[in-house]
Formats: structure tokens, C-alpha cells, sequence
């Protein structure tokens, strides 16, 4: 991993679909920033995404075959890039701007702590073992020896991505 990134943890929201994930993730995201920490969110998409839309100035140069486009204005940058082999969590990371904490939505099968969001009416089973988990936010009170907080508690949710946060840079500094 890159140098900038060395000290940020990684912390990967994990669920079957319908489960509620991407809800919790906004809400956790939503109490993070208000305790004044920079995070950047990673979404993993199994399938193919079009940021671009057809007859657009980026979608054009994209057709005209550019391998990268960037767009920049006062507010945002986006950097589309055309990859042959999807690239793994880790060089996703390198690109990334310096940030106190990083999040993902989905990478189940990556080597990152994850908190799982599961919901009854999607199924009775969990995607993770428990040694890959951090928590589990549920409306079932799951006893694998990890701790679990309501699919609604937010702020609990939060505190335990802050509290990993702190330690993981305790220890990467405590073995630098």
C-alpha cells in the first residue's frame, strides 16, 4: 500500500442485497464526519458501471478511445480510468487522497475488517466468520462472540469504526 495510506484503516460494510447497507453506511458516514474525521468510501460493483452518459464531453473522449478521463471543477474531480483486469481493494486505495479513516461498500471476499449488515426477511445466515468481523448491525441478536448493534444504531456503528480507527493507528505507529 501506498506510503499515504499507511497509517488508514480500511473498514468494509458487507450484506447479502436488500440488507439495509448502504442505508446504515450513510448514516454511519453522516456521524463520522460530524466528529471531524476526513473519510473516503470505496463502492465495489460486481457488474459493469457507467459514470459516463452517452452524447456527454467525458463520454465522447471515452469513445474516442482515451484509457483515462478526468473532469475537474471548483467542487469535484472524477478520474474514469478503463482497466483490463479489475483492480483489487488495495490499488483502489493507493489512488486515493489522504484521509483519517476509509470505508467500503461490498469487497466480501477482501482481507479487511468488516462489519456486516444483516436483516431477517434476507436471510438467516451470515456472509462473514467471525474472526473477519468487527460488528454486526441486525435486527437479530446474533451470540458468534461479535459484538451486534441494531441495524438502526447508527451512532453505535460509528463509534466502533472510530474506536478500530484509533487503535489500528496506535499499532501501525507503535511498529513503525
Amino acid at each position: 500500500m501506498d506510503q499515504k495510506n499507511l497509517y488508514t484503516p480500511v473498514i468494509s460494510f458487507v450484506a447479502k442485497s436488500g440488507s439495509g447497507k448502504t442505508t446504515l453506511l450513510e448514516k454511519v458516514i453522516s456521524n463520522i464526519k460530524a466528529k471531524g474525521y476526513k473519510l473516503a468510501v470505496v463502492k465495489h460493483d460486481a457488474h459493469q458501471f457507467e459514470m459516463d452518459h452517452p452524447g456527454k464531453d467525458t463520454w465522447k473522449m471515452s469513445q474516442a478511445g482515451a484509457d483515462v478521463v478526468a473532469i475537474s471543477s471548483p467542487e469535484k474531480v472524477a478520474i474514469i480510468e478503463k482497466v483490463q483486469v479489475e483492480k483489487s481493494l488495495d490499488e483502489v486505495i493507493d489512488t486515493l487522497p489522504e484521509v483519517d479513516i476509509i470505508l467500503t461498500e461490498g469487497f466480501k471476499r477482501s482481507n479487511k475488517p468488516k462489519i456486516e449488515v444483516s436483516r431477517s426477511e434476507v436471510s438467516s445466515e451470515l456472509l462473514c466468520e467471525p474472526e473477519e468481523l468487527l460488528a454486526i448491525a441486525s435486527d437479530i441478536s446474533w451470540e458468534i462472540g461479535v459484538p451486534c448493534y441494531s441495524i438502526d444504531d447508527a451512532e453505535g456503528v460509528a463509534n466502533v469504526v472510530i474506536e478500530y480507527a484509533r487503535r489500528f493507528r496506535d499499532e501501525k505507529i507503535a511498529g513503525h
